[in-house]
């Protein structure tokens, strides 16, 4: 068993400091992954923390501790859907928080001058979330498959797929691709 389910078995046996450890150790990752979903930085630290209150209340039941990475992406990949799932539900404040995603966007560009996060940002959610998963997680195709419910052969098309509309997008914004 690895780090992560020696953590896990610990938090499941009531230690507090486990917790702290493992969310010191995930946080990071779970933020960027929320925040390349949903583009604004002041919501991924909502649904970030949204997610970790999951992870508490889940963590006991969780039966494969050396499993927690593809079991918390999966947490966060839920929150991330009920959130995005009520934004179109409700259309004028999709609008709004369209504004303050541009926004933000914006303002993240000029502070990291990162061109590819705004490439990620014009990509459709499930092919910025493979490429996210995957390249910027570093999780493994059979874990990225298990967050995202579908086969592992899934993931590797949406991968190819995602790669070559990066690629396309950041040609057309003048980047050599």
């Amino acid at each position: 068993m690895g780090n992560d389910g020696l953590l896990v078995v610990r938090c499941q046996l009531g230690e507090r400091e486990a917790f702290r450890e493992l969310v010191g150790m995930w946080h990071p990752s779970l933020w960027r992954y929320v925040r390349g979903m949903v583009g604004s930085p002041h919501l991924a630290d909502d649904l970030a923390q949204e997610a970790w209150v999951a992870v508490v209340r889940g963590l006991p039941r969780l039966r494969q501790p050396e499993r927690f990475a593809p079991w918390l992406f999966t947490i966060a990949r839920r929150t991330v859907t009920d959130h995005l799932r009520q934004t179109y539900k409700a259309p004028e404040t999709a609008m709004e928080e369209a504004t303050t995603v541009v926004a933000d966007d914006e303002l993240s560009g000029v502070l990291t001058t990162m061109q590819i996060e705004a490439g990620l940002a014009a990509l459709p959610p499930m092919e910025r979330e493979v490429l996210i998963l995957f390249h910027l997680e570093d999780l493994p195709l059979a874990s990225c498959a298990e967050v995202l419910g579908v086969p592992a052969g899934t993931v590797k098309s949406r991968l190819h797929r995602a790669r070559r509309m990066l690629r396309n997008h950041l040609a057309e914004k003048g980047y050599e691709a």
